[in-house]
């Protein structure tokens, strides 16, 4: 199916959060392979898919980035400033889940790399994902 509209649209995407609630909180994260950003860290997440509703496209990008199945993801937020992808005008749904026993993570797809952070240790992150976490941690962990 091929439509053409005179006006410009925007990319959607999924990001997820996955915070470990031990002692101390985790942030799951993962580097980026592929530019923009590459080899910089960030929230595991990627383009919706055509076929697919933006839950699945939060949990597919997840596994397919961390190899982490979770079915327990809930709706954060939407992040839509226009500048926060170098690429063009995207809007991301955010999703989280909190855990509390570490999971075995394997980095794939467009992830060179994945691991835990402690959630005042964060390196610098791609695109808008300070703000997200930063808010997250508003909203969710205090």
């Amino acid at each position: 199916m091929i439509y053409c509209y005179e006006y410009p649209r925007p990319s959607v995407a999924a990001d997820v959060i996955v915070c470990l609630k031990q002692d101390l909180y985790k942030i799951l994260l993962i580097k980026r392979k592929n530019p923009p950003f590459q080899n910089m860290w960030a929230l595991p997440g990627g383009f919706l898919d055509m076929n697919e509703y933006l839950i699945e496209t939060a949990k597919r990008e997840l596994y397919e980035e961390t190899g982490l199945l979770l079915d327990n993801l809930d709706f954060f937020g939407i992040y839509d400033k226009p500048d926060r992808d170098p690429r063009g005008r995207t809007i991301s749904a955010v999703y989280y889940a909190i855990i509390e026993n570490p999971l075995k993570i394997t980095a794939g797809d467009d992830a060179s790399y994945a691991n835990w952070f402690l959630i005042d240790q964060l390196p610098e992150l791609a695109f808008d994902h300070n703000v997200v976490i930063n808010d997250f941690i508003k909203k969710i962990l205090t």
